[in-house]
């Protein structure tokens, strides 16, 4: 039988307090949305449905290259019976249905298969639940004797044996796609909020003797978000989840619980990853890696054996194998570093390429330049990339030595072997060998006073 999924990502979020969906609020680095679709993608769905409303532009406009998402609209926010309603059209008889939440991000792709597969043995209505910790405000699974679903059971109307069911629906649920349309299209508002549940089609499946069966899910998988404190629970539950994976992977995570990756990375074996690092966007460590604490690492591919120290931030960068960088250093976008390359402190690069064993080892900025192997970067030595207008790049050749403060006016080349001296403005080309001075001759004055003894 094959399978349709339906993404529910409507509601406004209005605990949210915020202008943005709450489908394309994050968690780590990744709008929840994501989460889902991905997880979705993973159980091969013919058809993926997602069902919009608040925020509809927003999310249309994120998801605009996505070729195989079905976007619905509802709408006016009149419920989930009703918003499952609008996408079920689109959906073939013959297939299951799998209905899950935007705002359920964590649940995962085995547990979710669990619940298709439940459904069609029985034929019926299958839902996901979980054993929460503190059920208090959530739908109680109430079961017979046999152990099936017999009724969702709301806080408000639980009586206090049921009260202490810790089993809690989900709001996830797979059912034959024609059940499924016949059981929602029953659905009645007479209701409080003058709403089309979903869960009401537990009650109404049991009436007309449809089977209702439990999968149960770990709670970690099951956490909802509603406000910003359940996304920040939700996030660590993520953050954590993607820190046992690396240590099973070989990675060492000098403390997991001061970790986060906003993104994806891939590590190799013996990687040391010290506290508080930030992981951005797409990161790939070889083997061996050390970062030390305090650094953020984004979109950026570092070699083995790559030292990174405290307090550095690495922006699109390609660092060869056995490169030092840091402490407090910036590696901006364009920069990449051949094996061996040293870069200290308060040494900035931008559109850099740095050939193999090039020293820069501290309180430098090498913006738009290409430096040749075995140089030396000074501290204070600048290249002077941008003349108000354009960016010009500076060239230096194999084994140069640039002084401390010296500043290269680009564009312009140093050559194979080059000097330059310490404090030296170069505007012009120091060929091979060569040695260039460029500041003004000293002049020591004798007889001046200094200010503190002059008459006044």
């Amino acid at each position: 039988m094959s399978l349709e999924v339906i993404v529910l990502a409507a509601g406004e979020g209005v605990r949210m307090r915020s202008r943005l969906p709450k489908a394309l609020h994050e968690i780590g680095g990744r709008p929840m949305l994501d989460h889902v679709l991905d997880t979705a993608r993973q159980l091969r769905p013919g058809g993926l449905h997602v069902v919009v409303g608040a925020g509809t532009a927003a999310i249309r406009s994120r998801y605009a290259d996505v070729a195989d998402l079905r976007f619905t609209h509802q709408v006016e926010q009149l419920g989930t019976g009703d918003a499952v309603a609008q996408a079920l059209p689109g959906v073939a008889d013959a297939a299951t249905a799998l209905v899950c939440y935007v705002d359920v991000p964590l649940v995962q792709a085995a547990n979710l298969a669990a619940c298709v597969q439940a459904s069609e043995r029985a034929g019926g209505v299958a839902l996901l639940t979980a054993t929460a910790p503190d059920p208090t405000g959530l739908g109680r699974i109430a079961r017979d004797a046999q152990g099936a679903v017999a009724a969702i059971v709301e806080e408000r109307d639980a009586s206090p044996a049921e009260r202490s069911i810790a089993e809690v629906n989900t709001g996830i649920l797979a059912a034959p796609a024609a059940l499924l349309k016949r059981l929602v299209a029953g659905l009645s508002n007479d209701n409080a909020q003058s709403e089309y549940y979903l869960t009401d089609i537990i009650a109404a499946a049991k009436a007309q003797g449809v089977p209702v069966v439990g999968v149960q899910a770990p709670w970690d998988e099951a956490a909802s978000v509603n406000d910003r404190v359940q996304l920040a629970a939700v996030e660590r539950l993520h953050q954590g989840r993607v820190a046992r994976a690396l240590m099973r992977e070989g990675v060492t995570l000098m403390d997991p619980a001061r970790f986060d990756v906003r993104g994806e990375l891939t590590a190799g074996e013996d990687c040391v990853i010290d506290v508080n690092v930030v992981i951005e966007g797409t990161v790939k460590l070889g083997r061996g890696v050390r970062i030390g604490p305090h650094c953020v690492i984004r979109d950026a591919t570092l070699g083995d054996g790559v030292i990174v120290e405290a307090a550095t931030v690495i922006d699109g960068a390609r660092i060869g194998a056995g490169a030092k960088v840091g402490p407090f250093a910036r590696l901006r976008p364009g920069t990449e570093l051949e094996a061996d390359v040293c870069i200290g402190n308060f040494v900035e690069t931008k559109a850099a390429h740095l050939r193999t064993g090039v020293k820069a080892n501290h309180l430098a900025y090498l913006g738009d330049a290409v430096v040749g192997e075995g140089s030396n970067i000074g501290a204070g030595a600048i290249t002077c990339n941008y003349d108000g207008a354009d960016k010009h790049q500076t060239v230096i050749g194999a084994r140069a030595f640039v002084g401390t403060n010296a500043t290269l006016v680009a564009p312009v080349e140093i050559g194979d072997d080059a000097y330059v001296g310490a404090g030296s403005t170069i505007t012009t080309k120091v060929a091979n060998t060569e040695l260039a001075v460029g500041r003004a001759k000293q002049r020591n004055i004798h007889g001046w006073t200094p200010p503190g003894k002059r008459k006044r």
